[in-house]
């Protein structure tokens, strides 16, 4: 099976793709036909049902189809004449091939999380973090999360991704600092987005949820760190505190949604390593997808600017 970005004009498709938008149109005549657009993990591409026979069965949007049909260009972009679609048989595909996913090994990121959770001193902070990534749902949910709908490491384990950068830039400025408590740092770094497991719904959909919507990341993030040390006994009065608090203020500003500013230096180093991450992650990306000879590279809604590559 090709990959989206390899398709060429006259190439026949045939395999497994996500559906991820469906529509029902009229032609001029009022004739009904159908347009899509499929993904997989190199892009996206726009198909047309033009029309509906035993070869077309049903489906829905984010669901995983299999797909026969023709490319060609239209209006210099190119579309998929879709012969026959159905939904695709389960076992059938690999939905990390049909999804943008981290770049960086996985194992690797996975190591680095079970160390930092080891790096914690404090036996009632690291007794924590173990209730949290060790119950087996939220481990395997976090593995393979993403971190945002699509502002930045909107793909899969993008969550993994971004948790460990922002832990090791906040270890790396805790050792700058004077009047730090490392173990605090780790613990906001490494929770600071649990609540995204909650606030975006699992792939292929990664949406918001209701209570995501409504509640938001840093809310529900800050329950499931109530919930989990209720679990351990005698669980310091103060750390909970600064730790919720970090989650709480991890944004920085009331206008960015934080309903606490950082107070404490841990909770402004938790902030600040976040905000590298996810600003960096967006400079990134935008090199990643634009011409590397290209040096302008246009307007940046999220980041408010102008933004340029450094050709030397």
């Amino acid at each position: 099976m090709s990959l989206i970005n390899e398709l060429k004009p006259e190439d026949k498709v045939q395999g497994n793709y996500l559906c991820k938008y469906k529509q029902i149109l009229k032609n001029k005549n009022g004739k009904e036909y159908i347009t899509i657009k499929l993904q997989d993990e190199s892009g996206l591409l726009e198909g047309k049902i033009w029309s509906i026979h035993p070869g077309i069965e049903s489906f829905l949007a984010d669901e995983v189809v299999y797909v026969e049909g023709d490319v060609v260009l239209y209006q210099d972009n190119l579309q998929l004449n879709v012969g026959k679609i159905r939904r695709a048989e389960e076992g059938s595909y690999d939905l990390t091939t049909l999804l943008p996913h981290t770049r960086k090994d996985v194992k690797e990121l996975e190591n680095s999380l079970l160390e930092l959770i080891d790096q914690v001193e404090h036996p009632a902070i690291r007794q924590l973090l173990e209730n949290i990534f060790c119950d087996e749902a939220v481990y395997k949910d976090f593995m393979l999360a993403a971190a945002a709908k699509s502002v930045h490491h909107a793909y899969i384990s993008g969550l993994l991704e971004h948790t460990i950068n922002v832990a090791h830039i906040g270890v790396y400025l805790s050792g700058l600092y004077e009047g730090v408590n490392r173990d605090l740092v780790i613990a906001g770094c490494l929770l600071h987005d649990i609540g995204k497991l909650y606030e975006l719904s699992p792939f292929p959909q990664n949406d918001y949820t209701d209570e995501g919507q409504l509640l938001g990341h840093l809310i529900l993030g800050l329950e499931k760190v109530i919930e989990a040390s209720r679990e351990i006994p005698d669980f310091p009065k103060e750390a909970g505190i600064i730790l919720k608090h970090i989650l709480l203020a991890h944004h920085g500003e009331y206008e960015y949604g934080s309903p606490k500013r950082p107070k404490c230096i841990e909770a402004m180093i938790v902030h600040l390593a976040d905000n590298a991450d996810s600003k960096l992650k967006m400079f990134e990306e935008l090199l990643q997808a634009t011409d590397e000879n290209e040096k302008n590279l246009g307007y940046h809604k999220i980041l408010n600017r102008n933004m340029r590559r450094t050709i030397l």
